[in-house]
Protein backbone atom coordinates (compact mmCIF):
# COMPACT_ATOMS: atom_id res chain seq x y z
CA UNK A 1 0.00 0.00 0.00
CA UNK A 2 1.10 3.55 -0.74
CA UNK A 3 1.00 5.92 2.20
CA UNK A 4 0.04 9.62 2.00
CA UNK A 5 0.90 11.95 4.88
CA UNK A 6 0.09 15.65 4.99
CA UNK A 7 0.64 18.00 7.92
CA UNK A 8 -0.42 21.64 7.96
CA UNK A 9 0.02 24.13 10.78
CA UNK A 10 -2.56 26.90 11.13
CA UNK A 11 -3.75 29.49 13.63
CA UNK A 12 -7.50 29.10 13.12
CA UNK A 13 -8.49 27.68 16.47
CA UNK A 14 -10.61 24.57 16.81
CA UNK A 15 -14.00 26.06 15.83
CA UNK A 16 -12.74 27.47 12.53
CA UNK A 17 -10.62 24.36 11.86
CA UNK A 18 -13.80 22.30 12.22
CA UNK A 19 -15.46 24.43 9.55
CA UNK A 20 -12.51 23.88 7.20
CA UNK A 21 -12.58 20.14 7.89
CA UNK A 22 -16.32 20.04 7.27
CA UNK A 23 -15.83 21.67 3.88
CA UNK A 24 -13.00 19.24 3.12
CA UNK A 25 -15.14 16.21 3.99
CA UNK A 26 -18.14 17.55 2.04
CA UNK A 27 -15.89 17.96 -1.01
CA UNK A 28 -14.43 14.45 -0.55
CA UNK A 29 -17.94 12.96 -0.37
CA UNK A 30 -19.05 14.71 -3.55
CA UNK A 31 -15.92 14.42 -5.68
CA UNK A 32 -14.66 10.99 -4.68
CA UNK A 33 -17.73 9.25 -3.25
CA UNK A 34 -15.95 8.94 0.08
CA UNK A 35 -17.56 7.86 3.27
CA UNK A 36 -16.60 10.24 6.10
CA UNK A 37 -17.25 9.65 9.80
CA UNK A 38 -16.54 12.52 12.19
CA UNK A 39 -15.65 11.97 15.85
CA UNK A 40 -15.48 15.15 17.90
CA UNK A 41 -13.44 15.68 21.02
CA UNK A 42 -12.59 18.52 23.38
CA UNK A 43 -9.07 19.08 21.96
CA UNK A 44 -9.36 17.66 18.44
CA UNK A 45 -11.65 15.87 16.02
CA UNK A 46 -10.99 12.99 13.67
CA UNK A 47 -12.51 12.28 10.30
CA UNK A 48 -12.21 8.68 9.17
CA UNK A 49 -12.64 8.50 5.41
CA UNK A 50 -12.75 5.70 2.91
CA UNK A 51 -13.65 4.91 -0.66
CA UNK A 52 -12.83 2.13 -3.06
CA UNK A 53 -9.04 1.82 -2.94
CA UNK A 54 -8.31 4.32 -0.18
CA UNK A 55 -8.86 4.89 3.52
CA UNK A 56 -7.47 7.25 6.08
CA UNK A 57 -7.80 9.64 8.95
CA UNK A 58 -7.75 13.43 9.20
CA UNK A 59 -6.95 14.84 12.64
CA UNK A 60 -8.37 18.33 13.13
CA UNK A 61 -6.77 20.33 15.94
CA UNK A 62 -6.78 23.98 16.99
CA UNK A 63 -3.33 24.49 15.46
CA UNK A 64 -2.85 21.79 12.82
CA UNK A 65 -4.31 19.26 10.42
CA UNK A 66 -2.73 15.83 10.08
CA UNK A 67 -3.85 13.51 7.32
CA UNK A 68 -2.75 9.89 6.97
CA UNK A 69 -4.12 7.81 4.12
CA UNK A 70 -3.39 4.44 2.64
CA UNK A 71 -3.92 3.82 -1.05
CA UNK A 72 -4.73 0.36 -2.34
CA UNK A 73 -2.95 -1.41 -5.15
CA UNK A 74 -4.94 0.16 -7.98
CA UNK A 75 -4.27 3.72 -6.76
CA UNK A 76 -0.57 3.28 -5.89
CA UNK A 77 0.58 4.41 -9.34
CA UNK A 78 -1.23 7.70 -8.77
CA UNK A 79 0.05 8.21 -5.21
CA UNK A 80 2.04 11.38 -5.88
CA UNK A 81 -0.81 12.91 -7.88
CA UNK A 82 -3.37 12.02 -5.22
CA UNK A 83 -1.15 13.43 -2.45
CA UNK A 84 -0.63 16.66 -4.42
CA UNK A 85 -4.38 17.03 -5.03
CA UNK A 86 -5.27 16.43 -1.38
CA UNK A 87 -2.60 18.92 -0.26
CA UNK A 88 -3.83 21.52 -2.79
CA UNK A 89 -7.45 21.10 -1.66
CA UNK A 90 -6.51 21.52 2.00
CA UNK A 91 -4.21 24.47 1.25
CA UNK A 92 -6.94 26.16 -0.81
CA UNK A 93 -9.42 25.78 2.05
CA UNK A 94 -6.90 27.13 4.56
CA UNK A 95 -6.19 30.12 2.31
CA UNK A 96 -9.92 30.73 1.86
CA UNK A 97 -10.25 30.92 5.66
CA UNK A 98 -7.24 33.19 6.02
CA UNK A 99 -4.88 30.59 7.44
CA UNK A 100 -2.34 30.21 4.62
CA UNK A 101 0.29 27.49 4.97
Amino acid sequence: MSHVQIYRIHALGLAQARRVASQWSDDARLRFDMSCVVSTGPQSDTIEFSCVGAKGLLVVAADHFKLDAKLGFLLQAFGHTIEAEIAKNLDDLLSLHGAGT
